[in-house]
């Protein structure tokens, strides 16, 4: 799940300054699970923002809408209508769904209303944490399904620096030591031995160093040319 966080309102007011009437978008997606843009979180913005500019005397009429996936266009295009009638849209989904919006409504000014965080998993009510790096090149069949990329503070292979602690890291004693859970999760499972191999220098050509990345499935094109 991409984990993401509503700005402050007082840097959301900075971007709407010019405007007399927006739309806030919202995103059924994963920042509805996160409970950063959802259809409730768009709400409380509209209400938010509405106030915040009838306190200052230059009343600014919102309109509110929350679609299935922002990151897709066949949802962008059922607000359209909308679009056409504002100064600018306000995006509550992740940088993904933001971007998206540019693209789908290149004539209008899109802005971010939320910051987008991580990958992620969440922990309990109100906490989450960071799982996967989305590096392009997958190793959890090696380490036991902990990403020593995104969970290792120094995303380190082949075992613990010399920094760990009883089981902690040493960037801080909140933070386990991603080997040390990855060691105790193979004991367990009897499969400790896998550690021996010694994993290669990893590829981080299917990361960003190549630049944005994309996934083309030639199946999928074909079937849908038919």
């Amino acid at each position: 799940m991409i984990i993401a966080e509503r700005k402050p309102i007082d840097e959301i007011l900075k971007f709407l300054n010019k405007h007399q009437k927006v739309l806030v978008l919202g995103c059924g997606g994963c920042v509805t699970v996160c409970l950063a843009g959802g259809e409730t979180e768009t709400g409380i913005l509209h209400s938010q923002l509405t106030m915040a500019r009838n306190k200052e005397g230059r009343p600014l009429d919102v309109i509110e809408k929350t679609v299935e996936r922002q990151c897709d266009f066949e949802y962008l295009a059922g607000v359209r209508h909308l679009v056409k009638e504002v100064d600018a849209v306000l995006s509550l989904a992740c940088g993904i769904g933001i971007q998206t919006c540019a693209e789908a409504f290149p004539e209008k000014l899109v802005w971010p209303g939320v910051n987008t965080k991580f990958l992620g998993v969440n922990l309990n009510v109100g906490e989450w944490a960071e799982r996967c790096q989305a590096c392009g090149h997958c190793v959890l069949d090696k380490t036991g399904g902990i990403c020593p990329v995104a969970r290792c503070s120094k995303s380190i292979f082949n075992g613990p620096c010399g920094g760990s602690q009883g089981g902690k890291c040493e960037v801080s004693p909140d933070t386990d030591c991603a080997w040390a859970l990855i060691y105790d999760r193979l004991s367990r499972l009897g499969e400790v031995d896998s550690l021996r191999e010694i994993m290669p220098v990893k590829d981080w050509s299917f990361s960003r160093d190549g630049g944005p990345r994309k996934l083309v499935r030639e199946d999928l094109e074909l079937e849908s040319g038919q």
